[in-house]
Formats: structure tokens, C-alpha cells, sequence
């Protein structure tokens, strides 16, 4: 555990069952038995099964650090989670949150590149709270091309959300759906790996106490250690397979420095 930030504690698999167990979770459970996906498989036909330990990790990073705003680069099961967790966040501190100078409070940008599962997300969110969701959740359509960025061939998205946000989570996009070749060349090979530089090219908009969670993809999570310019802590979540940045600076004025102390619990 960090000072600045709260960090998922290990779990046990019926500590993991106990909690997927409370009703707002059970959906999670009662559709864990769809099937992976292959090592070699190169189009997804049906969504992924949720990851219960990890999205268990998410909820954690998001709720005890008390997060306003996220921006998730992929749409799908974590897209659910957050929504929960906003959700139970505005339950909670609605009214500090009013304080802050925070235009987006409560509040998800989700980019997908694949408008099949972007319809599906929209479908299981819409299912999950019908007519008694409270919080705004903006998934959108973008495609993914190739590009250079730093003189590196990568990704980007072609739109980015309207927003600062305090929580950035990449799982996305999928590698096999980008356009504009670069020399020939696109993430669309089963030996090649998902890189974007979406995050690289808004660094310096970010607001110190950002966190980012990368799942999984570990070349991306050492892509951005090796190109991001600000004071990052970095940890690798090694039971969770999650990469963690935590942007470390001091606070850049008072609205920051508000902030920043609602999140220590000190408002």
C-alpha cells in the first residue's frame, strides 16, 4: 500500500466468491461460464467472460481511491464494474464532490473500435439499471489507425472523449481491427502486440493523483514507461496482472490541491 494510493490486497477464491456474491455483483458470477479466448484466436465472435479477479481489482482501485472521472480505452465487462462503482461513489460523496472543481463528476468515457460489442455494452448496462441509472456513461464509436508517435509505429484512436480524467483504464483497443497500415504494417498479426499512444499525446492535460491501470499488455505498459515525461510511480500488480501509474507531482493550484485531499479522506 501506498500513501497515495490504495492498492488491492491479495484474495483468496472464496473471499473472491463472497464478494461476487452481494447482489449487485451476481451478474458477474452468473455469467462467468462463457469460454476463453484461444491463444491463436484472431476475432473475437462473442464476448469475453468476465474476469472476476480482475474486475474485483478495479472495483477496489476505483472505489477506495474515489475516483470522479474515468476514461476506458475498450468497452466490455470492466465497463459494467465502473458503473457500479460510480454508481456507489455517488451514494457516497456527492456532496464532496460538489466542492471540487470536477465538470465531469460520477462520469465514464468508453472508446470501442468494434461496434458489435459496443452495441453489447450498451445492451447489459441498459439491462443492469433500466430506468434507474444515476450516473452518466458515454460509450462511443472511434476507429483505431496506425500512426507514429516519438518515431515509434503505433495506434491511436482517431476521437478522444471531451474530458480530464482522474481514472484511465486500457484494455483496448482489440489489435486486429485497426486501419491505415504504417510501411505496410498493422498490429493485425497474431505474433505482433495491441500499442497505442492515445495516453502519451494527453500527458500533460492530466491532473496530478491520475492513476492508469493497464490490463495485461505488458509491451504497452513498458511502451508508456519508456515514453511518458511526467513523475509516474509505477507498479506492476503482479497477482492481478494489472500495470499501475500514479501521476506524482505536487498539486498545480487549489482546485488540485482540494482534490487531491479528497481523495486522503481530508475534506
Amino acid at each position: 500500500m501506498s500513501k497515495k494510493f490504495l492498492l488491492p490486497k491479495k484474495i483468496s477464491n472464496s473471499q473472491l466468491l463472497n464478494f461476487y456474491k452481494k447482489d449487485k455483483f451476481k451478474i458477474f458470477l452468473n455469467n462467468g461460464k462463457a469460454k476463453d479466448l484461444g491463444v491463436n484466436d484472431m476475432k473475437v465472435k462473442s464476448p469475453y467472460k468476465p474476469q472476476l479477479k480482475d474486475l474485483y481489482s478495479l472495483y477496489q482501485l476505483v472505489f477506495f481511491n474515489k475516483r470522479t472521472t474515468i476514461l476506458e480505452f475498450g468497452s466490455g465487462w470492466s465497463t459494467l464494474l465502473f458503473s457500479i462503482a460510480m454508481s456507489d461513489l455517488k451514494d457516497k460523496y456527492f456532496h464532496q464532490v460538489k466542492k471540487l472543481r470536477r465538470n465531469n463528476p460520477f462520469e465514464i468515457f468508453s472508446l470501442e473500435n468494434e461496434k458489435k460489442f459496443l452495441n453489447i455494452s450498451k445492451k447489459r448496462i441498459n439491462k443492469y439499471f433500466g430506468n434507474k441509472r444515476r450516473i452518466n456513461i458515454n460509450l462511443k464509436f472511434t476507429n483505431v489507425s496506425m500512426t507514429m508517435y516519438n518515431g515509434c509505429i503505433t495506434t491511436e484512436y482517431d476521437k478522444l472523449p471531451f474530458c480530464n480524467p482522474d481514472f484511465i483504464y486500457v484494455d483496448g483497443p482489440g489489435q486486429f481491427n485497426v486501419k491505415k497500415p504504417i510501411y505496410g504494417l498493422t498490429t493485425g498479426h497474431k505474433d505482433l502486440v495491441p500499442l497505442s499512444c492515445d495516453i502519451l499525446k494527453i500527458e500533460f492535460f492530466l491532473l496530478p493523483g491520475t492513476i492508469i491501470v493497464v490490463d495485461g499488455r505488458g509491451a504497452e505498459a513498458q511502451f508508456l514507461k519508456n515514453n511518458l515525461k511526467r513523475k509516474w510511480i509505477y507498479k506492476k500488480l503482479n497477482f492481478y496482472d494489472q500495470h499501475l501509474f500514479y501521476l506524482n507531482e505536487p498539486s498545480i493550484g487549489k482546485h488540485n490541491k482540494l482534490q487531491k485531499k479528497f481523495y486522503s479522506g481530508n475534506i
